[in-house]
């Protein structure tokens, strides 16, 4: 897939007030400072469609981009550590589970972790309530150039462990990227790509 047109559409904090158009919706979602805008921008050839910043937990709102008219790209809240209070880290978070649990557009979502670590609770429990609520979705590892690739299949195996011994039957899609040199950026839009025809093939929405 060659992203030719990425245009910001709108944020905002309720399910409701999310475009109604009914094209194939994906949600980029991780911990705070995992790395999202830079992946999103990487995607799609922009450098500033989503804001980078390195102050974690910037992102607070639902952000629906739309990219070749014929798609949505939902940059979410981080779940976790963000410099926010209580309640408004509570507000925010429920609209995180109110839109996975609603959104009728979503057709999958990617989870981002930061590959330079391992195995992190919150990440698994994240993946947990995501099988549980039975909400489709791919691991994004970010920041493959920040370690060497022993690491990288170590900490990776970590994640296998990690999700076997919490009743995982296998581990979902996954792929390895860098923001920086863009590695992974293909297998992605190939992925979403694939989806796409198949959606509009079946005009199933």
């Amino acid at each position: 897939m060659k992203i030719n047109t990425a245009e910001f559409i709108i944020s905002n904090s309720e399910v409701a007030k999310c475009p109604k158009d009914p094209i194939p919706e994906y949600a980029f979602i991780g911990r705070s400072n995992v790395g999202k805008s830079s992946l999103i921008n990487m995607l799609t050839n922009h450098k500033n469609l989503a804001k980078t910043s390195g102050r974690p937990g910037k992102t607070q709102l639902i952000n629906h981009f739309k990219i070749n008219n014929n798609w949505f790209l939902v940059d979410l809240p981080g779940y976790g550590y963000a410099k926010v209070s209580k309640k408004t880290k509570s507000v925010f978070q429920q609209f995180i589970t109110d839109y996975f649990e609603t959104r009728e557009q979503l057709v999958c979502a990617f989870v981002l972790i930061d590959i330079r670590h391992e195995a992190q609770n919150i990440d698994i429990e994240f993946m947990n309530y995501m099988g549980e609520s039975e909400i489709p979705f791919c691991i994004i590892f970010t920041k493959a150039d920040k370690i060497s690739k022993t690491k990288i299949d170590s900490h990776i195996a970590a994640y296998k462990k990690s999700m076997y011994a919490n009743n995982w039957e296998e581990m979902p899609q996954y792929f390895v990227t860098s923001s920086l040199d863009g590695f992974g950026k293909d297998s992605i839009l190939e992925f979403i790509d694939g989806i796409n025809d198949e959606m509009f093939k079946g005009n199933l929405l």
